[in-house]
């Protein structure tokens, strides 16, 4: 899934841990996980950038539009859940990200992918 290197090949294990958190609660940001490793947002970026070759905060992105797209194509759930179950407060601005994204709206999508 990521573009970048995979968990396994990352040496700190701060960064590790933070790959696996990602996935697990995609509602997480990355001041939540500053916080919890003692870093500052930027000591925590530069590290992820540093052993990744990747932003924290575009991987974040992309973790949170790929389960988007993926509870579009298989669950029923409102528009609105999506957008909160993946760290957007606002179905608005999820829908603009997320139309940035794949080039078309989330119903789109989801009428596209049914199934998938």
């Amino acid at each position: 899934m990521h573009a970048f290197h995979s968990p396994a090949t990352i040496q700190d294990g701060r960064l590790r841990r933070l790959l696996q958190e990602m996935e697990d609660d995609p509602r997480s940001t990355i001041d939540d996980w500053a916080r919890a490793f003692h870093l500052s947002c930027s000591y925590l970026s530069h590290l992820f950038k540093q052993a990744t070759g990747a932003s924290l905060g575009h991987v974040l992105h992309e973790q949170r539009m790929q389960r988007a797209a993926h509870l579009l194509a298989t669950s029923d759930m409102s528009v609105k859940e999506i957008a909160n179950a993946v760290g957007y407060e606002h179905a608005s601005s999820f829908t603009r990200a997320f139309e940035r994204r794949f080039e078309r709206g989330p119903r789109s999508y989801r009428r596209q992918n049914e199934g998938d």
